[in-house]
């Protein structure tokens, strides 16, 4: 099932040309993840005190036209692959005129903070997960 988030273009985001610069577009995909934890009552503080993370291991990113300043964008965000300790997200960026203009791949491990190391994702989550992914 598909997540949708909406973000606005601010000029911070940009560069001297008025388009987002490439790297902001990972913040964006991030901010729509955590807001999809959010939006299933997982909060990532909670997990901070259990010594759960989760990070980034993996992106592959397509840039297909340019995001501007100001506009409205469409995040849109779907798991496509779930493991006992990872996952793979799907993530889009979408137009007001419904064009894509960012894609990407990021795979996400669950790690133990204290060690660094992988850790299956905790089975209240992982239960979370199945049910929308």
């Amino acid at each position: 099932m598909k997540q949708q988030h909406t973000i606005r273009v601010y000029y911070e985001d940009t560069d001297a040309g008025g388009i987002v610069y490439y790297a902001n577009y990972l913040k964006f995909f991030e901010r729509a993840r955590t807001e999809w934890l959010r939006s299933l009552g997982i909060e990532q503080d909670q997990l901070l005190e259990h010594s759960v993370g989760f990070v980034v291991k993996r992106v592959e990113m397509d840039n297909h036209a340019p995001a501007r300043f100001n506009q409205l964008l469409c995040i849109e965000s779907e798991i496509v692959e779930l493991k006992r300790a990872s996952l793979v997200f799907k993530q889009t960026i979408i137009s007001p005129s419904k064009q894509c203009l960012v894609s990407a791949l990021i795979r996400v491990a669950c790690v133990n903070l204290a060690s660094m190391k992988p850790q299956a994702i905790p089975e209240n989550i992982l239960g979370e997960l199945s049910r929308v992914g």
